[in-house]
This record gives structure tokens, sequence and C-alpha cells, in this order.
């Protein structure tokens, strides 16, 4: 697979602010789709999406949750400090383990008001199940791409850090809805199957189902699978450099039990639809840790690149069905069950697809590497559907309305 020169500035639209939506709408289902299928646009509603998935599809759901990153300090002067805890570094920085620390931790965080707070303890009274806390922040050292270390404790001990953070933290609603958060964020920016925390923003495809949804998915004999995507602030990163070799991905964790890998596996003949970006990238991922396998068998290093998918390939095309047998194959002779990894994986145009067949996605922000992700798979066809969102009344990006494509003929 070559290296695609990309000018990012094809890959941008003028999206007016008032087709942000601000606010869910009250029913979940109730959202509109866009069907893009064989390039055929049609419209209807989420709930009704059943009717467009051929029955013995596997459906991939992200199953991340969205945790409570956002702590608002204030200092002693009254001044307001804000930290967003972006991703473990201190003892561990696997996210799991992370939220189980039960004394001090260190994340990596951004700063509100970072200028007002050179040095210090910032504390913060906590109320958790009826017992008083005091959470402490300390400011360890600043790093190049602007974000902060920050040493976290409380007292007294005995209480976890993921406890800590949903009882003192905030919901970090996206920075393009231009409001504080509300109660009905706790429950509406979170997927109705969401399980694993460690996300700071939600994988939006998935806040349009709901259990009569699943109900239909399952009456058509449409399967079900999760992976977990743990979704960083790097998500809503623009791409600012005209020449996309510049822009760097954050790295993101993803989890991935074997039992779905081999469901894969036996499902390689039937569709597979991925829900929202977040699952197409750890299924993508998946391909190329298990093409990383097929050379050097080694689990301890189970991490994809930004740029190794343009570099691993060559001129030979490795099947789906080897690299997944040899991602299982690994994981057996090394007794685990469970994949932990991390991707830095960049879809964008010239990439082309290994597992998925289409997807489920909401609208994204112009020059974006999810733009550029939906621009791989519909080609110069995604001008023509956001054109015709834009003239439609389509509400757009985390709140906003829905996209089935399926391409059956892709390229």
């Amino acid at each position: 697979m070559s290296f695609p020169r990309i000018n990012i500035e094809d890959y941008s639209y003028d999206l007016p602010p008032d087709r942000i939506a601000q606010y869910p709408l009250p029913e979940r289902d109730a959202s509109r789709l866009l069907c893009s299928i064989d390039g055929n646009i049609t419209e209807d509603s989420f709930r009704n999406i059943a009717r467009y998935i051929t029955p013995g599809s596997m459906m991939v759901f992200n199953n991340t949750r969205v945790i409570r990153a956002r702590l608002i300090f204030q200092k002693s002067t009254g001044t307001h400090i804000e930290i967003f805890c972006l991703e473990p570094l201190e003892p561990t920085p696997e996210i799991n383990k992370a939220f189980q620390q039960k004394e001090t931790v260190t994340w990596r965080c951004l700063i509100g008001n970072a200028k007002r707070w050179k040095s210090g303890v910032l504390e913060m009274p906590v109320e958790i199940s009826g017992r008083k806390f005091n959470l402490q922040a300390s400011r360890i050292k600043e790093t190049e791409d602007g974000t902060f270390s920050i040493a976290f404790s409380w007292h007294p001990s005995g209480i976890s850090f993921g406890e800590v953070l949903e009882g003192a933290g905030r919901i970090p609603l996206p920075p393009y809805i231009s409001r504080e958060e509300g109660p009905a964020d706790t429950l509406r920016y979170q997927t109705i199957y969401a399980q694993e925390e460690g996300s700071v923003a939600a994988p939006t495809a998935g806040l349009h189902f709901t259990p009569a949804v699943m109900e239909t998915l399952r009456s058509k004999d449409i399967l079900r699978e999760q992976v977990t995507l743990h979704v960083g602030l790097g998500t809503f990163k623009p791409v600012n450099s005209p020449d996309l070799s510049t822009h760097v991905m954050h790295q993101e964790q993803i989890i991935v039990q074997a039992e779905t890998i081999r469901h894969l596996l036996h499902h390689l003949h039937k569709p597979v639809i991925a829900v929202g970006t977040t699952s197409v990238r750890t299924l993508e991922s998946l391909y190329w840790l298990g093409v990383k396998q097929l050379s050097i068998p080694d689990l301890n290093h189970a991490e994809i690149g930004q740029w190794e998918p343009y570099h691993l390939s060559g001129d030979k095309m490795i099947p789906p069905k080897a690299a997944l047998e040899a991602l299982l194959q690994t994981m057996e002779r090394s007794g685990v069950s469970v994949l932990p990894a991390a991707t830095k994986l960049l879809i964008m145009p010239g990439y082309k697809f290994r597992l998925i067949h289409g997807m489920i996605t909401n609208f994204h922000q112009p020059r974006s590497t999810l733009l550029l992700l939906i621009a791989a798979y519909l080609g110069n066809s995604w001008k023509d559907i956001y054109h015709y969102s834009l003239e439609n009344g389509f509400r757009f990006l985390s709140y906003g309305d829905s996209c089935l494509f399926i391409n059956n003929q892709p390229g």
C-alpha cells in the first residue's frame, strides 16, 4: 500500500454553527438516518435501521464508557482551574488498572487557565457515597504538545480513582457544544451498552441505539459483537497543516476478546458493519496486528503505528483469514483470552479496508481525521452526501443525526 499524498483542503466544507446539534433529541432512535448504499442516497428514521442491514450480518459495537474527565478546582484566590484527564501515566498506563488505584495516580492532562496555576497544590472537597474526601492535584511538568503531567492523591484513601472521578468529575462534552453539561448529558452522552471505563469522548454513532432497535436487529438474525477502543481527545484534533504527514495521531488503547476474533474469523464470508469510526479503526487495527504477528509473534508490543499499514503490506495482500488466525495463535501460545493493544492508525483516502463492509457513523467536522476515514471508504461521493445533508436539514456532529454507509463495490 503506497503512501498517498493528501491535501487537507480537499476535505473541508462549510459547516454553519446552527447545524451543530447542541442537545440530543428527546428519543435516541428518533434521529434521522441518511443511507448511502452503493451510492444511492435515501432517508429514514434511525429506529428503522435494521431494514437496511442484510440478515446474518455482524455488527460490531465499541463498548467503551465515557469517564467524568473534567475536574474543576478553585484556588484560594477564587480562580477556577480546570483539569481535563486524558490518559494515565503512573503507576500504570493501562486505563483499567489506573482506575483501580487507591492512593495516588499521575495522568496526562490539559489545564484550563494554566497561566494562573504555576505551582502549589490544588484541593477539592468531594463527597462519595456519604463519605467526605479531599482530592489534591499537583502539577509536575509540561510537555511539548501542551499537555501536563498531574499527580492526584486523595484522603482518606481506600476508594479507587475511578470512584473519585465519578464523584468529583464532570461530563467532557465536545468543544463544539457551546454550553455547560446538564443532568441529561450524564445519560445521553453514553451509549446504552457502555461498559469499559476509559473514554474522554463518546463513540457517538452508538448514541442512537435503544433496546427496541437492538431487538429489531436480533429479530433479523443480525449478530452483535463488542470491542473496546478508549476514545482520546485527539478525536477532536483538526488537521492544521496542508501536509498530512506532519499530523500526529494520539495513541488509543483497544481491548478485544479472543472469542470476538474467532467470531470475526468465522464470519468473513458475510457482511461486517462497524458501529462508529472507533469500531472501524479497532477492526482494521486487528488485521494489521495479525499481519505483524506473521513476521514477529510478540504480544508484548501489540501496537499499530500511524503509518505502519502503508508500509507493512508491500506488494502482497495478506488475507484477513491469515491475519486473524495468526493473532489468535499467538494469543493461544501466550495463554491469554483478552488482547490489550494500542493503535495510532490513520485511515485516509488510498487505504484499502480489510475487515469492514459498511459502517454506521455521525457527520464529522471539516478537516478532521474522521472525515478522512469516511472519504477513504466512500471516495469523492462523501462530498455529495454532505452537500445533500446540509441542504436537507440534517443535524451534525456528536448529538446530531446518523449515517449508514454500505459500499458493495469498494474502490
